[in-house]
């Protein structure tokens, strides 16, 4: 889960510093507003305009969605505050609690996968697609070069 979270840190920020998501057609209309997109997904939460960019990703993990901001927010001791001011899930502390959380809230079906070298599926789980999967393959694989065997799982 380690390997998972480096890589996952490398594909969603490259920089290994928190970030927020950029504007890219995958989350805004042409025309439309900053990530219109996302305004109206019921499977991230959101309840209409501003929840798109309210709740873009953000962090290491790149957090996204109502749900997601007040279930991880509430599971690492925020309550709501981070549904009050979502920017917090850039600062580096909150954005590392905030990964552990998501990752460990899919760790069943990750370390599934990754006991299998199913590393698309692994990263699916995470993004919910393969955005990034090329960072991800190339972090995690340098880094189980240099895990022992006896600790790599």
């Amino acid at each position: 889960m380690i390997l998972m979270a480096l890589g996952t840190i490398r594909a969603e920020t490259e920089s290994f510093l928190p970030i927020s998501e950029g504007q890219s057609s995958f989350n805004t209309s042409p025309g439309g507003h900053p990530f219109d997109k996302y305004d109206f997904r019921k499977d991230l939460g959101n309840q209409g305009p501003p929840d798109g960019e309210r709740f873009k990703g953000r962090g290491f993990v790149q957090l996204t969605g109502r749900t997601n901001y007040h279930v991880h927010g509430n599971a690492i001791g925020l309550a709501d505050q981070l549904i009050g001011n979502p920017d917090l899930a850039n600062d580096p502390t909150v954005a590392a609690q905030l990964l552990a959380s998501f990752l460990k809230s899919r760790e069943q079906g990750i370390t599934a996968a990754l006991a299998t070298g199913d590393l698309a599926t692994a990263r699916r789980l995470v993004n919910g697609g393969s955005n990034g999967i090329d960072r991800f393959t190339d972090a995690y694989n340098i880094g189980k070069s240099l895990v022992p065997d006896s600790i790599s799982a």
